[in-house]
């Protein structure tokens, strides 16, 4: 993030654990139906996490911890019997005869297997253009784009506990804030006391901005999403892409950030004031953001809908929570990887595709989870079906299909 480069194999999204390993180590779900949420958390535990994520209303464990976190995992993994490729991304599938039968890895070298776990994360657009020209079915789903708002974490104290500093035995204070304007919500997103924001981009010519904090979130600053609910009319001019009409929207508000800058990772911003007025920033607030901030117009570059009704939801919030409409935050721009665009279609009994027997979409990428501990969850729901089916898999066919591997 120093130079402001983007490497679309290895960045803030894509490595060893993805997007979780970088963000805010939230662990904080409503998802309580979907699955054993104490299991997941005992497994963070073992694998290095603080026990204190087992009793806390709102447990996080902080970026700062959770690559080694990952690292155990994978080692255990290992131990196992597992193996994990580095430098490996998938550039096709292996079909045969409507089955999953492996996949060809970047370098061509292919692995073979009846059963494949798609777990992507929700930036890997390359997954989706390949799916649909294998002819593989995709659905669009709703997600929301806005912005990324930056206010002192001192001043979230004084409205919060109605003090600054803060007693030392108190965390840093949080907000979760949310409203209706013109039919569609408006609501804080991955909200990050203590916390930074940091470049998210999987591939140049882009701007994506995301938050994370430290195990003490201890910054200046905190930091929440603040986004709108993409709706269909939103999608009118992209149509023509059909599926992807979601998936364009996003990636159009993105480069057009990027357009406006230095093609750097600078990342344009307002005043949170002049934001609302509709007016250029002469001076922009600190900010925890790395690579720097650029005075920009974001109220003509978002789409007109998607400003509008950020323009009047954060005047809703600041009536809600006095204090937070001020011109000591930032609002950067963008905050558009709240969740997949995309969703690949599953049986809710199998776990399969319905239409690729032995492909098992999972978690985020997939559409079927949100967080990190929905998406553990997912993953623990769908290894079982994984496991159910290579049970009733003829003898055969359990170590893989016939092919002759390529190096």
């Amino acid at each position: 993030q120093q130079f402001g480069l983007v490497d679309p194999h290895s960045n803030y999204c894509f490595g060893e654990g993805g997007a979780g390993t970088y963000s805010d180590g939230k662990l904080y779900t409503r998802s309580h139906k979907r699955g054993n949420i104490e299991k997941a958390l005992r497994l963070l535990v073992e694998h290095g996490a603080a026990s204190d994520i087992l009793v806390d209303a709102h447990p996080h464990i902080g970026s700062n911890k959770l690559p080694g976190i990952v690292a155990n995992m994978r080692e255990t993994i290992e131990h196992y019997g597992g193996r994990v490729l580095f430098g490996a991304h998938v550039d096709d599938l292996l079909l045969q005869q409507g089955r999953i039968a492996g996949v060809r890895v970047h370098g061509g070298r292919e692995h073979l297997a009846p059963a494949l776990i798609l777990a992507t994360g929700h930036s890997a657009r390359d997954i989706f253009y390949l799916l649909h020209r294998k002819g593989i079915r995709l659905e669009a789903k709703p997600y929301a784009l806005g912005v990324r708002i930056e206010h002192p974490q001192p001043l979230i104290d004084r409205i919060q506990y109605n003090q600054s500093p803060r007693e030392e035995h108190l965390p840093a204070s949080s907000y979760r804030l949310a409203c209706q304007v013109d039919g569609r919500g408006v609501f804080s997103f991955c909200m990050c006391p203590g916390g930074l924001v940091v470049p998210t981009a999987t591939a140049p010519g882009e701007i994506v901005v995301n938050g994370m904090s430290l195990s003490r979130r201890d910054s200046p600053y905190a930091n929440s999403g603040t986004v709108v609910a993409v709706e269909l009319d939103d999608l009118a001019p992209f149509a023509g892409e059909g599926v992807f009409a979601g998936l364009a929207f996003q990636q159009s508000v993105e480069q057009a950030m990027f357009a406006y800058g230095d093609g750097g990772q600078q990342a344009p911003a307002q005043r949170l004031t002049d934001f609302v007025g509709g007016r250029l920033s002469d001076t922009l607030p600190p900010t925890s953001y790395i690579p720097g901030l650029l005075s920009a117009p974001l109220h003509e570059l978002l789409p007109p809908g998607i400003y509008r009704r950020l323009q009047q939801g954060v005047r809703e919030f600041g009536r809600k929570m006095k204090g937070y409409y001020t011109e000591e935050a930032n609002v950067i721009a963008t905050e558009s990887r709240t969740s997949s665009p995309i969703r690949i279609p599953r049986d809710p009994q199998t776990g399969m595709h319905d239409e690729v027997e032995g492909l098992f979409p999972a978690g985020e990428g997939a559409g079927y989870a949100g967080g990190i501990l929905s998406a553990a969850m997912d993953g623990q729901n769908v290894a079982r079906k994984v496991a159910a089916y290579y049970t009733n898999l003829a003898p055969g066919r359990r170590s893989g299909p016939p092919f002759t591997p390529r190096t």
